[in-house]
């Protein structure tokens, strides 16, 4: 399940907007938030193009979109 809060954190701190990562993922803004907010879940191509954008190391990316928590 997706660690919202990181993901949020990593998206702020990339300086990165929601409505250029919808775009490059080729997803709507609001599939993108229901997404992010746990309401739907990331597909695979999608979790390896956000790491990509956002620069997230292995662990962060198994942190954030692998996690139990």
């Amino acid at each position: 399940m997706t660690d919202s809060a990181m993901l949020k954190f990593k998206i702020k701190k990339s300086g990165l907007k929601m409505t250029f990562i919808a775009d490059k993922l080729g997803i709507s803004l609001n599939t993108l938030s229901r997404k992010t907010n746990r309401k739907a879940e990331f597909t695979a191509r999608e979790i390896m193009n956000i790491s990509a954008m956002l620069n997230l190391t292995t662990e962060e990316r198994d942190q954030i979109f692998f996690s139990n928590g």
